[in-house]
């Protein structure tokens, strides 16, 4: 295979020289309707307003839209044929896909630098802990965003909790099909008690206790 890794000139270190922080991926975990993207972006807009941080956000809903997209979601357009040979759906295979996918990105922008901050359900800890594993230790930072199911019912933004109970929708995470919350997250979220601005503060004390944002 003609295949090989080519090292860049620009050093992460040097990248890192020209931010006011360090490079990591913050993985926002949760159930549907937890408050995973809400908290994700306001901690995104506190970083560049008032840190001026490079950073970035991967949210599940918008890379379901390209990268991994499904062939539902591309039907009737120019890029129906893509989808059916590379999209994906919400099996346990293609849910393990697509953590993986976002996972490489992630580490991309962290090794330039960048603060990535995702926002997924990622419901099995098997393919988050496989996302922190391929990043330097202390470069992974998990954040559950515990919220109790009753609320995210109560919630459901999008009326999917309503079509699973109802068995329109099969397979939805917290209904009829598991959610495995992290053992030891770096930082908890009691996301149902408490507003997205001082949740995103939360996570701020955590980055500059550790040295990640000066």
């Amino acid at each position: 295979m003609n295949v090989y890794w080519h090292d860049l000139m620009v050093t992460r270190q040097q990248r890192e020289s020209l931010n006011t922080h360090k490079g990591c991926v913050i993985w926002f975990t949760g159930l549907s309707a937890s408050g995973k993207s809400t908290v994700a972006n306001v901690l995104d807009h506190i970083l560049f307003h008032q840190y001026k941080a490079r950073s970035v956000v991967l949210d599940g809903d918008n890379i379901r839209h390209g990268l991994n997209a499904s062939t539902e979601m591309l039907k009737g357009t120019h890029k129906e044929d893509f989808a059916r040979r590379f999209g994906l759906g919400f099996s346990a295979i293609d849910r393990e896909e697509n953590i993986r996918r976002i996972g490489s990105v992630a580490k991309l922008f962290s090794q330039n630098g960048i603060i990535a901050i995702t926002a997924f359900i990622s419901p099995y800890r098997i393919d988050r802990d496989r996302v922190r594993d391929a990043l330097l230790p202390g470069e992974f930072i998990e954040i559950f965003v515990d919220t109790p199911l009753a609320v995210c019912e109560r919630r459901d933004p999008k009326g999917l909790y309503k079509k699973a109970k109802a068995g329109e929708l099969k397979g939805f995470t917290g209904i009829d099909s598991p959610y495995e919350p992290p053992i030891s997250p770096e930082v908890l979220l009691l996301a149902g008690e408490k507003t997205p601005e001082s949740l995103a503060e939360e996570v701020i004390v955590f980055l500059k206790n550790n040295q990640i944002l000066v």
